[in-house]
């Protein structure tokens, strides 16, 4: 009864109530919306960081010979700007995934089924997004880099009391990460690769999703290594520390008494952590 009042029976949403989520299929390369997050590559990769050179993308638009086999998915805010985006690269044949051009893996590692894994890619978040000084380009707060737990994800309680709290939970990439499994989940994978630091890797950790380091680091604008994820463990993983957050990613049913225990024990950890 709660629930059903609070998201007017269905309607809005309990986590992210401020943004949209949308995935776009490596067939809709040419629509307006796939300009926009090669816009915001460019943007961040290009210009911002200078991972990539400029010169080489005289449209202002990052992409590369991964986009006609990947599944997009863009962040957009209430007026429709896309604020971040990540793709998820699928196996095609004997085709490379992008980490095998970059990284390697330790000689002892069995690849898993190639149809069963993608490849997660390009996850940033816009600039003016990223609203902490020293939040990272994920978007994820200095706060929750340095302390953060799953169980610090919860509801908004704006929806309760009117008043919203200032989150430090990385949401617009919880948000982006939700719309990747259900595809997955969807299509029959079952594992997740990704290039990336040390750091973002124990990020997601923190957030309930662990990557295991399958190779050793390598110098590609920064040291990266490649890591895996195998999604039925990620369930169980997320499942034992916020069921509230499996439960929001599976589109299962949120009782009154799974958002008001959510509720209980995010108050009671912030109140631990002062």
């Amino acid at each position: 009864m709660i629930v059903d009042i609070l998201t007017r029976g269905g309607k809005k949403d309990l986590l992210i109530p401020y943004f949209d989520f949308r995935r776009l299929l490596s067939a809709e390369q040419e629509t307006e919306l796939f300009r926009e997050i090669a816009k915001l590559r460019y943007d961040v990769y290009c210009a911002e960081c200078r991972y990539l050179d400029e010169k080489e993308y005289q449209d202002g638009l990052e992409t590369d010979h991964f986009e006609k086999r990947s599944i997009h998915v863009a962040a957009q805010n209430p007026d429709g700007l896309v604020v971040g985006t990540v793709r998820l690269v699928l196996a095609s044949g004997n085709e490379e995934f992008p980490f095998e051009e970059h990284c390697s893996v330790y000689p002892h590692f069995a690849f898993p089924p190639r149809e069963q894994s993608e490849e997660v890619s390009r996850l940033i978040v816009r600039r003016s997004f990223r609203r902490r000084p020293g939040d990272s380009l994920q978007g994820v707060s200095k706060e929750f880099q340095e302390k953060g737990t799953a169980e610090d994800i919860a509801p908004q309680t704006k929806t309760i009391t009117g008043r919203n709290r200032r989150s430090s939970s990385p949401l617009i990439m919880l948000g982006m990460y939700r719309e990747m499994y259900r595809y997955s989940r969807q299509n029959g994978i079952r594992y997740w690769y990704a290039a990336m630091e040390k750091g973002l890797a124990q990020l997601v950790g923190r957030m309930g999703f662990h990557f295991t380091p399958v190779g050793p680091e390598t110098d590609y604008y920064g040291p990266v290594a490649t890591y895996v994820a195998d999604l039925r463990e990620l369930e169980v993983s997320v499942g034992n520390t916020n069921k509230f957050v499996l439960a929001w990613f599976q589109d299962e049913h949120i009782s009154d008494w799974l958002f008001i225990t959510t509720l209980i024990k995010f108050v009671l950890g912030k109140a631990v952590k002062r």
